[in-house]
């Protein structure tokens, strides 16, 4: 444990920061499963509706600074490429 005030701050705010990147990955893993789901069914609305869902959260993950921009980019890019061989 921390002796130092100004770390036991840090500590529970890293804590806090923690909690909220583990909370935006998983919205961010299960947009990504959705999006397999309406693909896997064949379903075109379904699946275009999960894919808008699917980049906004990837945009914000970058946004917030969970994903590297590259990383998101290659996502996108493969998501996008599943959805066009899908028609």
């Amino acid at each position: 444990m921390p002796n130092i005030k100004s770390a036991k701050k840090r500590v529970l705010l890293t804590k806090v920061q923690n909690e909220k990147n583990k909370a935006a990955k998983s919205v961010l893993k299960t947009n990504l499963k959705k999006f397999d789901a309406a693909l896997a069914e064949g379903n075109r609305e379904q699946a275009d509706s999960a894919y808008k869902a699917a980049v906004k959260t990837i945009d914000e993950s970058v946004k917030k600074g969970i994903l590297h921009k590259n990383n998101a980019a290659r996502k996108k890019s493969s998501i996008t490429l599943k959805l066009n061989h899908m028609a």
